[in-house]
């Protein structure tokens, strides 16, 4: 018996087996399942080499601590494990349905109660980062403790980006960025407190059931700054008004925070710059130079 046959027999019952196996969206990095079990339940499974199975206990971990807080809906995670050439991951399966106003409004006033939630569990030796390094889309994301979000932001976040992105710049603009990151200081505040984070909150990293409820998925989870987490919502676009309302009337938004979340998200554009190439570079020199 394989480990995926087992582990479904120790969840669902000695007699369950996978009746069928069907492609489903949720796969950029991984290949993504839907698993019908001869019980009549579905499971959902993401399947990758076994090299890869790294990514599944970061996200697993990632997801537990997430749903701990008791704020947002998260899926179940099932078990990750390695089976023969294979890593998967199996969580609990969520029918999509559509988003709402009501959609919205929970997501915002749950995404703010998230970042109120105690987090000091979560980043043993500081007060920002995580108890483990985990990834960013398939980048690494160093998650080393530091007493500071500041300190933490520029040496776990901005350096490692820039240090795999230095085949992009020229001894000119890498002096630039010195300058830039040594007076980064000067344009980022510290939280009032710390605040457990998704990591990636695009609006791929979210889904709506069918009865309308807001669930996030894959998650790049640390201690940090609130802020970060909104700043990505923005990025690409997915989260309306009613969203940054309910977040607003829950959590508050500093007035200052409009001048920080370029800073922020250029940790993700340095991160796309080094996942997927040249297309990003503009979008990483555009904000560097806002803030020379």
């Amino acid at each position: 018996m394989n480990r995926l046959d087992e582990v479904i027999k120790r969840e669902f019952g000695a007699g369950i087996s996978v009746l069928r196996r069907t492609p489903v969206s949720g796969g950029d990095i991984n290949r993504a399942y839907a698993l019908d079990l001869s019980g009549g339940n579905k499971v959902f499974m993401k399947a990758n080499s076994r090299s890869n199975i790294g990514f599944f206990k970061a996200e697993a971990e990632g997801l537990a601590a997430l749903k701990q807080t008791g704020t947002v809906r998260i899926p179940e995670v099932i078990d990750a494990g390695e089976d023969g050439s294979s890593s998967f991951l199996l969580l609990e399966f969520i029918e999509s349905g559509t988003r709402t106003k009501g959609s919205s409004e929970e997501l915002g006033t749950g995404l703010a109660a998230m970042h109120m939630a105690a987090a000091e569990a979560y980043a043993r030796g500081g007060k920002f980062g995580f108890s483990h390094d985990n990834y960013i889309g398939a980048g690494e994301q160093i998650n080393s403790p530091r007493d500071t979000w500041t300190e933490f932001f520029i040496e776990c976040r901005l350096l490692p980006q820039f240090e795999r992105a230095a085949e992009y710049f020229d001894r000119g603009e890498r002096k630039k960025i010195d300058s830039f990151l040594s007076r980064a200081d000067n344009y980022l505040a510290e939280p009032d407190h710390p605040s457990l984070l998704h990591g990636d909150l695009w609006s791929g990293n979210y889904m709506i059931d069918r009865d309308g409820h807001p669930w996030l998925i894959d998650p790049a989870v640390y201690v940090g700054h609130a802020e970060a987490d909104l700043a990505m919502t923005e990025l690409f676009g997915g989260f309306d008004r009613t969203f940054y309302e309910a977040y607003r009337s829950t959590a508050g938004i500093d007035p200052g925070y409009k001048d920080r979340k370029d800073l922020y998200n250029l940790y993700h554009m340095l991160n796309h710059l080094n996942l997927f190439g040249g297309g990003y570079l503009y979008s990483v020199r555009s904000i560097i130079n806002r803030y020379i």
